[in-house]
């Protein structure tokens, strides 16, 4: 009597694709979960579900996933599991989730070229994706020893210091600490405020090209500053570039300290 009641009775970790109705979408797979049976736990199930869902094409990339009540009731769990299984996808960088917006499929990892001439704009742009700068802050500093030396500028020269976001189709991709001389860049923060772009504040000053000095990459985890303008979760990783550009004439223009997304893009080291 007692295994009777056990078979026949219906359980919420149990649920099968005859369990939903013929007007859902079913943007998932309509897997069993059965914790028990099959040993695997219930938010695992519902991740991997969601991952294939990702994987075939149902979900592209961009796309908002249903909300956390969709999942759950399609899954027949609680909404507990439902965001265990999201924040595992989001810790392996397949989903993001936008406070106050819901959860979206992230893009696959956007292969960024390291060479000599390096042009975020451009690199992005190729990717078929849609470049964006958002400016941050701007100030003006006087320039450390070691901002002089990578300037060619005096110790205790202005700099103007500009704080940058750089986004592929609303993605966070890296923020930037940029420095420019203040003579030759006068008002340099108001310019890239207007253009978004370091190509084009440079452009606006007389610059046409410029090459790639210097390049140094490091590893980080993420601050508490970087995790919110990037949309991270604290303890996520971070590549760190340091990189110094330089007019036709080899006088430096620019020096930066960009922190990317380490599940954002992966690094390509061109010889060329």
């Amino acid at each position: 009597m007692i295994l009777d009641n056990l078979i026949t009775k219906r359980h919420d970790c149990f649920v099968t694709q005859d369990d939903f109705s013929d007007g859902f979408s079913r943007p998932f797979d309509a897997m069993s979960l059965q914790d028990t049976a099959s040993g695997v736990a219930l938010w695992r199930q519902v991740a991997d579900g969601i991952e294939r869902g990702i994987a075939d094409g149902r979900f592209a990339a961009g796309d908002r996933l249903p909300g956390e009540t969709e999942i759950a009731e399609t899954y027949r769990v609680n909404r507990h599991t439902v965001r265990r299984a999201l924040a595992t996808l989001a810790e392996r960088g397949l989903v993001r989730a936008e406070r106050g917006s819901g959860t979206y499929v992230e893009a696959p990892r956007l292969a960024y070229p390291l060479r000599s001439r390096t042009r975020f704009s451009e690199i992005v742009g190729a990717g078929g994706r849609e470049p964006d700068g958002r400016l941050i802050d701007a100030s003006h500093e006087l320039a450390s020893r070691e901002l002089a030396r990578l300037l060619g500028l005096k110790t205790g020269a202005p700099l103007i210091r500009i704080e940058a976001l750089r986004l592929a189709d609303r993605t966070p991709i890296c923020v930037g600490t940029i420095w420019l001389a203040a003579e030759r860049f006068p008002d340099a923060g108001r310019i890239y405020e207007r253009m978004r772009s370091m190509t084009k504040l440079l452009a606006h000053y007389g610059v046409r090209d410029y090459r790639r000095a210097s390049t140094r990459v490091t590893a980080a985890i993420v601050d508490a500053t970087d995790a919110a303008r990037l949309d991270l979760a604290l303890g996520r990783p971070v590549l760190v570039v340091d990189s110094t550009d330089v007019d036709a004439e080899g006088m430096p223009l620019v020096t930066k300290h960009t922190r990317f997304a380490a599940e954002r893009v992966e690094f390509v080291v061109e010889n060329s």
